[in-house]
């Protein structure tokens, strides 16, 4: 089916949990994603791929601990090279983008939506390795390219597709992230930037002067800029 969503604001800042469903004590999605999910995890354990959710679901509070974590330097930010670059260096709006080029503001993350995940897959991976869902896991020559492949020949039977299939200026490339089109289109649509905007004043975001006065060109360059999903994606009947 076509999935209809009464969608609210608590949705799409992340700040509620009622249009989700738990796959496990630490993993959420979208309930009305759980089929479609289920049916492409089905579908890749015929080839041994045992595709896994790295990340789903995140509230608002957990991107803005990852997101204060990085601007009070306590986690490292890392450019599109995977070079560790250093804070006390760049002007807080450098910084500011700086960190939008891997991690969403609080209330923007399309993972906050339930219907974006983060995947890879344990059983290819060489023994006690540590993943970092860093781009080059899924290149041709990286340890998750076998997924990879997959992916991009599969995923869209089933309603994905990779809003950061390609860097446009924004959001780095992003070969782990899968959305759910039958529902992230709906949550793209109804994205409101006064909505963002207020969330953030109201709560202790650092870089929250900067942020608010660019709030406008963020939206723009980083939240409102993904790929178009290809043709091909088979939406539900």
């Amino acid at each position: 089916m076509q999935y209809s969503t009464q969608i609210n604001s608590g949705q799409l800042l992340g700040q509620t949990e009622e249009h989700l469903c738990y796959l496990s004590e630490r993993v959420a999605i979208h309930q009305h994603m759980k089929a479609d999910f289920t049916a492409m995890v089905d579908a890749a354990k015929t080839e041994n791929i045992e595709l896994t959710i790295a990340s789903g679901f995140r509230s608002f509070d957990r991107q803005l601990l990852l997101w204060n974590n990085k601007f009070s330097g306590k986690t490292p930010i890392k450019n599109s090279n995977g070079e560790i670059i250093e804070p006390k260096h760049l002007s807080p709006l450098e910084l500011v983008h700086s960190i939008l080029l891997y991690s969403a503001l609080p209330g923007a993350s399309r993972h906050h939506w339930g219907c974006d995940i983060d995947v890879y897959a344990p059983n290819i991976l060489p023994k006690n390795y540590q993943l970092q869902l860093e781009p080059w896991e899924y290149h041709e020559q990286g340890p998750l390219a076998l997924l990879s492949t997959w992916l991009k020949q599969h995923a869209h039977h089933f309603g994905f597709y990779f809003p950061y299939a390609i860097f446009q200026g924004g959001v780095a490339k992003e070969p782990w992230h899968l959305s759910y089109l039958p529902l992230a289109k709906q949550y793209q649509q109804a994205f409101d930037i006064d909505s963002l905007a207020q969330a953030l004043k109201n709560s202790d975001i650092l870089g929250k002067q900067v942020i608010i006065e660019n709030i406008a060109d963020i939206a723009k360059r980083y939240i409102n800029n993904v790929c178009v999903a290809p043709t091909n994606v088979i939406l539900p009947k």
